[in-house]
């Protein structure tokens, strides 16, 4: 069993109609992932708008999900400023987290040798199991191969990474050097299956807000030797991947769209992310209709 479970779902955060952050709401959708397939979550992430949070915002919370349920929950700490990362990793311990998710730094662009030095930096912060999340697309900076072997062979607090990076082949080889015991987790849904081929222990994913069950069964029958029958889940769920992001509905606004329907009072996004694009409730409905959630009768 992975560390914090196969299945995390990187969970939105949920607003008031006047914008304000939902904490009872946070707890009933933390809670309702639990009892739909999550087997950990990831809170104030990207998908969780922690760039609109404010600190304390995201610290109430991170309080208010790991309180509300008995899965893993990994909290959104990182920061393009290193002493803004160790406070929110500080804060986050003391509050009950279970792990703290650290995304590179984003928009600043700092060297290699910087980045090892920022991971190192905010990992001395904590005593919790330590993530790296590598996104380029997102924070303009990859963090090299070497760099995580650096890190992971360096910082026994440093366990794993969310690897968003869209290198199989590189990730291949990042999983045949690492130490015993360092994870990753496939950090892009599209690339779930490919990056379990490869050796990843799981999924911090979107699309499992309401495919939690289906990524279970593609994680079990891969573990099984059943590949056949992983592939056939994982291009059912290729709807859905398409669905989650894309250039006039990024991440997370589809998903806000989609509990919505579901039925969860989860709100809108934050500016700059609460323009929501005609027909998407109708693109949602679809891709439901292809789910175990799917209503019936």
């Amino acid at each position: 069993m992975a560390r914090f479970g196969r299945v995390i779902t990187a969970m939105i955060t949920p607003f008031g109609d006047d914008g304000s952050l939902n904490l009872e709401a946070s707890a009933l959708l933390a809670r309702w992932l639990a009892d739909h397939g999550s087997e950990g979550l990831v809170v104030a992430g990207t998908t969780g708008e922690a760039p609109t949070l404010t600190h304390d915002e995201q610290i109430q919370l991170i309080e208010a999900v790991a309180q509300s349920v008995d899965i893993p929950v990994v909290a959104g700490a990182g920061s393009n400023d290193t002493a803004a990362a160790v406070e929110l990793t500080e804060r986050a311990t003391e509050v009950g987290a279970d792990g703290i998710l650290l995304v590179a730094p984003y928009y600043n662009r700092p060297s290699q040798a910087g980045l090892a030095k920022h991971f190192r930096t905010v990992a001395a912060a904590t005593h919790l199991p330590v993530v790296i999340y590598d996104i380029p697309v997102r924070t303009g900076r990859k963090v090299d191969t070497e760099t995580l072997l650096e890190l992971a062979h360096g910082v026994d607090n440093i366990v794993g990474l969310k690897d968003a990076a869209g290198d199989p082949a590189e990730t291949a080889k990042l999983i045949a050097r690492a130490p015993e015991g360092f994870e990753v987790y496939s950090g892009d849904d599209s690339l779930n299956l490919a990056l379990l081929a490869v050796g990843a222990v799981g999924f911090i994913s979107v699309a499992t807000h309401w495919s939690g069950a289906e990524h279970a069964d593609m994680i079990t029958a891969f573990s099984s030797g059943d590949v056949a029958a992983a592939r056939r889940i994982n291009a059912g769920l290729i709807p859905s991947y398409d669905y989650e992001t894309g250039p006039a509905a990024p991440n997370p606004i589809p998903t806000k769209t989609m509990m919505r329907l579901i039925g969860l009072p989860v709100g809108r996004c934050r500016p700059p992310m609460d323009v929501e694009p005609d027909g998407l409730v109708d693109t949602a409905a679809a891709v439901l209709a292809g789910t175990r959630l799917a209503p019936h009768g």
